[in-house]
């Protein structure tokens, strides 16, 4: 089949939008490819249609949990072999899942970065046969990106592994510095392509609103404007107490954040998604690979201390084309608030060399071991012992990761753990009056092995559907036979992980290279100062300012922000003038024109033209004599 007949089959679309045909032509033919396309760009379909257009695998590297299970159980409802390997899943379920991907005949394997280095994936990825390497949020790879992560690092070195396999790297958010590190770090071959998509959205409106109640202001927002929102904060703990006010208010809202389980991650997103709570309350862990195009409103509580993010989580308004409106509360604090998580993000060496030699003596680490340890990390308990800020504490664990000494893993979703502490003929002895508990045991030796020898991974999702049971109730029961001392039973937690990449090193003779530390807060700062300039200018576009940011020259207002929406003592809009002047100046940069003529090319476009030409007049902008207009003799120049 044609690309477009894969399309109209799967998909049920005519065409191609925007870039899409052109990506697929590029890596269809073999070529490593970038594509830089917006937020509901339709990146999806880019390495979707060329994969079911040629036998074997494609293998699409996102670190993105809730994206992967959308697009696999949007893949399978089309009929179509997906798979998806992330945190969470048992070993167990990670081979057989790796199995069906070399015998099963499956078109799509989705895989989080952090699984790459796996010897289990490597030496079943020896035995698959992949047509197509995707790079998903491709920006995660450069160090110069906001969101660098190491574990993208990672992919060139499968790249070793499938030679000839082209790469196709896809993002919403790359500076043209970004864009060249991206094509560097996968290793790009020399007949590479990059496709650039217009980062515009014309139907989405960005204002900033200045205030000292940001309460109050969201809610007058909130209640003046309709539809579906999402609320943006820095921190954990304020997006349930935003939430919980909000509903006071009589405004339905939910909160989000990385700390919460998968399960109350799931029902809280699905409750937003089919409108059950208008307002999803969330940190920036919530939006990456949430398909819900009608959302009206994005408000940012706090400042994003990047550009990129502002952007990114902003452009989740209005994904079906409707107008939308991404608002921004800064008040005159933040700009200082901002400018302290420069030295909370970037601290002192000698702090950074201070946290690794409290990290040695926090796991008794004696000096040259270590190499390829790993240690279930507790960042509260460590910064409470050794009296650290954890915002500071974390951020020099980042930094020792980069540096090479550590790897400093996010938190990871631990799955839950169960082994009988009784022998099997001890257990068979036993008898329970509890029909429920008895169920649930007999359910549990059906589906796993080796309790009775060593700790088994337990799913207890999987045990309420085979059960009948609530969740709850398994819980329950579960803790139950641990206090009798029937079974051991860790519940699921998250934890984040600490791993010795190298001996332990005096920290005196610790090495931070430039690279590493003083060109990365070099580009830090550059993106604060970019996200204040935006929140405080008073007469640029801010559509514009943003695009610019991107590498991308935009010739025209948006005329919706609130900039350019703003009064300008002439009487118009800032942004409808700042056009009007800049269409004038071209139109007259070579000579003088009749004003009836410069009038006709105009009003088309300019609904307040006479006004806009009076003012130039008055203002001397603009010289008119004898019927005939030309520009000042200082504009000319």
């Amino acid at each position: 089949m044609t690309y477009a007949e894969i399309l109209k089959q799967y998909w049920g679309y005519d065409a191609f939008r925007g870039i899409q045909e052109a990506i697929i032509e590029s890596i269809g033919s073999g070529h490593d490819t970038l594509g830089l396309m917006p937020t509901g760009g339709g990146k999806s379909i880019t390495f979707q249609v060329p994969a079911l257009a040629q036998p074997g695998l494609c293998l699409v590297i996102t670190p993105l949990i809730a994206l992967m299970k959308d697009q696999v159980r949007n893949l399978r409802d089309r009929g179509i072999k997906a798979l998806a390997i992330y945190s969470g899943m048992t070993r167990e379920e990670i081979v057989i899942a790796l199995e069906n991907c070399i015998f099963g005949d499956y078109k799509f394997l989705y895989i989080s970065p952090e699984r790459l280095d796996t010897d289990i994936f490597r030496t079943k990825l020896r035995s698959m046969k992949v047509s197509l390497i995707t790079v998903d949020e491709s920006h995660c790879i450069s160090q110069w990106g906001y969101d660098f992560r190491p574990a993208y690092l990672k992919i060139a070195e499968v790249r070793k592994l499938l030679p000839g396999v082209p790469v196709l790297a896809l993002t919403a958010t790359a500076t043209p510095e970004v864009v060249q590190d991206i094509q560097d770090r996968l290793e790009f071959r020399p007949d590479s392509r990059v496709f650039r998509m217009s980062f515009e959205r014309r139907n989405l409106a960005y204002i900033v609103r200045r205030t000292e109640s940001k309460g109050e202001e969201l809610l007058h927002i909130l209640r003046s404007l309709p539809g579906s929102a999402i609320v943006y904060t820095r921190n954990r703990r304020r997006t349930r107490e935003v939430a919980d006010w909000l509903n006071q208010q009589d405004i339905t809202a939910t909160f989000y954040h990385a700390g919460l389980s998968n399960t109350t991650k799931d029902e809280r997103q699905r409750s937003w998604l089919c409108g059950e709570h208008r307002v999803m309350v969330a940190t920036n862990a919530f939006g990456m690979g949430i398909d819900k195009p009608d959302v009206r409103l994005v408000v940012h509580i706090d400042m994003p201390d990047s550009p990129e993010a502002y952007f990114q989580e902003a452009g989740r308004a209005g994904r079906d084309g409707q107008k939308a409106y991404a608002v921004l509360l800064f008040a005159p604090s933040d700009k200082t608030q901002l400018k302290k998580r420069i030295s909370d993000t970037f601290p002192a060496i000698d702090y950074i060399r201070k946290v690794y030699e409290d990290v040695n003596y926090y796991f008794q680490m004696a000096m040259g071991d270590g190499r390829g340890c790993t240690f279930a990390f507790d960042l509260e308990e460590f910064c409470t012992r050794f009296k650290h800020f954890p915002v500071q504490a974390d951020s020099a664990l980042k930094i020792l990761t980069r540096a090479g000494y550590l790897e400093y893993t996010d938190e990871q979703d631990n799955a839950s753990r169960l082994l009988f502490t009784l022998t099997r003929d001890e257990l068979y002895r036993l008898r329970d009056d509890d029909p429920d508990t008895e169920k649930l045991i007999n359910v549990i030796l059906r589906s796993y092995t080796g309790l009775f020898t060593d700790y088994a991974y337990i799913n207890e999702e999987v045990l309420e559907k085979r059960t009948g049971l609530s969740r709850q109730r398994i819980y329950e029961l579960l803790l139950l036979l641990t206090r009798r001392h029937i079974v051991h039973y860790i519940p699921r937690k998250k934890t984040p992980y600490l791993i010795y990449t190298r001996e332990r090193q005096d920290k005196d003779r610790l090495i931070f290279t430039r690279e590493v530390y003083e060109d990365r807060k070099a580009s830090y700062i550059t993106r604060i100062e970019a996200m204040i300039a935006y929140a405080t200018a008073t007469d640029q576009c801010r559509s514009r300012m943003l695009l610019r940011y991107f590498g991308e020259q935009n010739e025209h207002n948006c005329r919706q922000c609130d900039v350019c929406l703003s009064r300008h003592p002439s009487g118009l809009h800032v942004g409808e003038l700042q056009d009007l002047e800049a269409a004038v100046s071209t139109l007259l940069k070579d000579d003088s024109l009749p004003l009836a003529e410069v009038q006709h090319r105009l009003k088309d476009t300019f609904p307040h033209l006479d006004e806009g030409l009076d003012y130039l007049l008055r203002e001397e902008k603009l010289h008119l004599e004898e019927g005939m207009v030309c520009l000042s003799s200082s504009r000319r120049s």
